[in-house]
């Protein structure tokens, strides 16, 4: 019985992570698909781009809380007693990771979707608060001062195991910040594209103009 919990849980999770939200607000709203324009990717960093700043906002909200209820699902396996407590952290990467999957390869649009940095931003909330509202202030604070999304990202993801180290933040189980090793790595190596165009000056910036009209 708790195989097949914990199976309709990562289901669940996938599903979730599925929701193309970019894909939605652009079609619906806009009468575009962002896979179409911009960078090809269909994640708030390519709406900020190709939309502006409130479909981007919303998306990337959206995003966020994608990752952060499909990694908080991990509380209802403890709850109906499918897994051990000491298993939580454990199970909340597990079921994070598989909706940053559902995020990157969506079964609703043709399983093309985005990088998956808002939903990995949601799945942190869950698991590290604090940490994670750190991560999403420097995310901010950069973006607002250079207008680069990749950028704010990536430095985000750097943030994290960083702070893990601290001795305020370290946390008891090894996963996490072997787990936030990890994601910044994979941050990192999903904008090698986006570095070469930082580096050549050439890499877009967000419309996030507080006085533009989108």
């Amino acid at each position: 019985m708790e195989i097949v919990i914990i199976g309709g849980i990562i289901l669940l999770a996938y599903l979730i992570g599925s929701i193309p939200t970019a894909v939605w607000v652009g079609k619906k709203f806009y009468g575009i698909d962002v896979r179409q324009h911009g960078s090809g990717n269909a994640g708030a960093t390519n709406t900020f781009r190709v939309l502006g700043k409130k479909p981007g906002s919303i998306v990337m909200a959206v995003d966020i809380f994608k990752g952060w209820a499909a990694t908080s699902l991990a509380n209802l396996l403890v709850n109906w007693e499918a897994i051990e407590p000491q298993q939580l952290i454990m199970f909340k990467l597990i079921l994070g990771v598989v909706a940053v999957v559902g995020h990157i390869f969506p079964v609703y649009v043709g399983f093309k979707g985005g990088k998956g940095v808002a939903t990995v931003m949601g799945m942190v909330l869950a698991v590290h608060l604090p940490v994670a509202l750190i991560c999403l202030g420097i995310f901010v604070v950069v973006l607002l001062l250079t207008k680069y999304v990749s950028l704010s990202s990536m430095l985000a993801a750097i943030s994290f195991p960083l702070l893990l180290m601290l001795p305020m933040f370290r946390p008891d189980n090894l996963l996490l910040p072997i787990f936030g090793i990890f994601i910044a790595v994979m941050v990192v190596l999903t904008h090698k594209k986006n570095i070469n165009r930082l580096l050549q000056g050439v890499e877009s910036k967000a419309n996030i103009n507080p006085f533009g009209k989108k």
